[in-house]
């Protein structure tokens, strides 16, 4: 049996461009599975990026990295292969309302009452302005929200871009808030999960502190999810699975690094107890793990069992 289905995407750039974008939605697993999605792969075509590419997949930009090292992110080369990190294993968090994984840089969506789950990607806090590790809910939907930055945030657009922000920022083309945004009752209730005025910044660290989406993402999720949802803002860099068939998994990324030497060199990886307990079961390859553990490319693989190859 194949655990992973890789599907080409041979897709000509024209006709992808003008199609309408859908969000990524997956059939929930059994409850002893994490596993979902299936790996896809996209030939480059003549001027694509890396964040064009993954504005019409669906993927965030530091994913896409992820899973294609060694890829010009501005000027990868036509007819290269990328791999779509479509496959993934669902946190280990209960599968209700809201969860943000930090380190992957997504959102997952579990509706009530419905055996899906949409995953989307998202932007968060940058250094200094990290998103924290919250439970909480929704407490306010806004459409057309005005934006009131905060005098740090007034400062570091004044010494970073020169912009000299007004005290209130109303909806409209230059709010950076987009057109919708949910409010969290998370400390002060001052973060958001919102849209953007820009088509760049889903995927990476680049807010101060809210979480980003994409403006038909966002649009869509506004759409479905009601006040008083819950909501995990977690931080799982390695995710686990034992699945059905007692296979064992592991999806790696790389952990959020909390200073800009860590920034430039990488953040250290720890591991949990309970991580490490799982990697030690004796029908665990250890060659596998260590190579997922060095290369951190966010891409669930066995690491039991037989080894097992893409078609």
């Amino acid at each position: 049996m194949l655990y992973t289905r890789i599907a080409s995407l041979l897709l000509v750039a024209a006709s992808l461009w003008a199609a309408p974008v859908w969000s990524k939605t997956y059939p929930l697993p059994p409850a002893d599975s994490r596993l979902i999605g299936e790996l896809e792969d996209y030939i480059v075509q003549e001027g694509d990026h890396l964040e064009l590419v993954g504005k019409h997949t669906q993927i965030g930009f530091l994913a896409l990295l992820e899973a294609n090292p060694g890829v010009d992110p501005y000027l990868p080369t036509p007819g290269t292969r990328l791999t779509l990190p479509t496959q993934m294993l669902l946190p280990d968090v209960p599968r209700e309302g809201i969860v943000i994984n930090l380190p992957e840089l997504r959102l997952y969506y579990f509706p009530k009452d419905k055996q899906e789950v949409m995953v989307l990607p998202i932007g968060i806090g940058d250094i200094g302005r990290e998103t924290p590790e919250m439970t909480t809910t929704v407490i306010a939907k806004n459409p057309n929200p005005t934006w009131v930055p905060g005098p740090m945030v007034r400062k570091s657009w004044l010494e970073q871009k020169g912009i000299d922000l007004p005290a209130v920022v109303p909806p409209g083309p230059d709010n950076p808030l987009g057109k919708f945004a949910m409010r969290l009752g998370y400390g002060n209730r001052d973060y958001l999960i919102h849209g953007t005025n820009k088509d760049f910044g889903v995927g990476l660290r680049v807010s101060a502190g809210c979480i980003r989406l994409r403006p038909d993402d966002i649009e869509t999720l506004f759409k479905l999810v009601p006040v008083g949802t819950p909501v995990r803002v977690i931080n799982q860099p390695v995710k686990t699975a034992l699945e059905p068939d007692g296979t064992r998994w592991l999806e790696v990324h790389s952990p959020l690094s909390r200073t800009e030497e860590e920034l430039a060199e990488g953040a250290p990886l720890v591991l949990s107890a309970e991580v490490e307990q799982f990697i030690a079961d004796p029908e665990v390859d250890s060659v596998r793990v260590m190579t997922l553990l060095n290369d951190k490319n966010g891409l669930p693989q066995p690491i039991s069992g037989e080894v097992l190859t893409s078609i």
